[in-house]
């Protein structure tokens, strides 16, 4: 790429940069709607099956939204070829499905302040798999360093003795550090699904497809609302805009750039997240070990990206 022409819009650095803080702003309300969303639905405490019943609901809602876009952009419904059907399932089964499998379970069972700062791990799993998965994307020196401060800042939130259950609980920290592992792993797929394909409907399908799934687990372990109101409704569409807007970009952004150069953008998450969850829900950060752990987790993930932070920033 040696001049303006040859540069993809969405390989801009500031192009990336306000989509990126678009996607994370959207992703950091989820912290708080998810609880709130309990709430107004009445979900019981010990109903596992009715949070992913109303997890898949917003993710098939958030599917066919996309695919809504699809339709009015390409002024048809796009189906992808038979070949590419077996890696948009994978993509669906590993970003939405699994990752919001542990994502409400162990959401519900941690403050959103600490789930929030915990999404950091989902940076460094991308920067490790990245590794093995594309000769573009090596580790470097800079960048375990960056992991290790990182991970030091995840290991001082969980293991701080101030969580739900008081200390690292495996249905709590454990299942939402499971959610940034398939977080990551989704990502890794995405970058390679995507090529040669409508990131737009791919995005579509394999949230259809995925939150389709979780009703059906839901249903099958017969998951029920205590209340539907106004209000529930009202907050389950936006959170289904949500994830259809900000992960149709997302995956725009990992089709034209290495995944660890938009993996930066993720530090903003813990900030956002911790943000509303103090906003919404009225937890708190303000104690010394919460916020040297989003130091240390921010800190982290910039260090761990330094190198894209100059050409972004040119």
């Amino acid at each position: 790429m040696k001049n303006n022409e040859t540069i993809h819009t969405l390989q801009r650095g500031p192009v990336i940069i306000l989509l990126a803080l678009f996607c994370t702003i959207l992703w950091g309300t989820a912290y708080p709607a998810v609880k709130i969303g309990y709430e107004l639905f009445a979900i019981d405490a010990a109903d596992g099956f009715g949070k992913l019943l109303f997890a898949g609901l917003r993710f098939t809602l958030a599917g066919l939204m996309t695919l809504a876009v699809s339709i009015v952009l390409q002024k048809k419904l796009v189906v992808p070829e038979r070949r590419h059907w077996s890696g948009i399932a994978l993509l669906g089964i590993v970003q939405t499905t699994c990752q919001y499998i542990f994502f409400y379970l162990g959401l519900a069972n941690t403050s959103g302040v600490t789930g929030s700062i915990l999404y950091a791990l989902a940076t460094f799993f991308v920067v490790i798999f990245a590794h093995f998965m594309f000769p573009d994307d090596r580790m470097t020196l800079q960048k375990m360093i960056g992991c290790c401060i990182g991970f030091a800042g995840v290991f001082l939130i969980t293991f701080d003795g101030s969580g739900m259950g008081g200390g690292f609980v495996f249905t709590g920290e454990g299942f939402i550090m499971l959610s940034t592992l398939s977080s990551a792993l989704g990502s890794i797929i995405s970058r390679s699904v995507t090529q040669g394909q409508d990131p737009v409907v791919v995005t579509g399908y394999q949230l259809t497809g995925g939150g389709l799934l979780l009703i059906l687990i839901g249903l099958c372990g017969h998951g029920q609302f205590g209340a539907v109101t106004g209000r529930g409704l009202l907050l389950l569409l936006y959170m289904a805009f949500l994830s259809a807007a900000a992960f149709t970009v997302w995956t725009m952004l990992l089709k034209y750039n290495p995944a660890s150069r938009i993996a930066i953008y993720n530090f903003l998450i813990p900030i956002f997240g911790t943000t509303f969850s103090v906003m919404f829900l009225g937890e708190s950060i303000f104690n010394a070990r919460s916020l040297l752990a989003l130091v240390l987790a921010c800190a982290g993930i910039y260090i761990v990206n330094k190198e894209f932070v100059r050409k972004v920033t040119r």
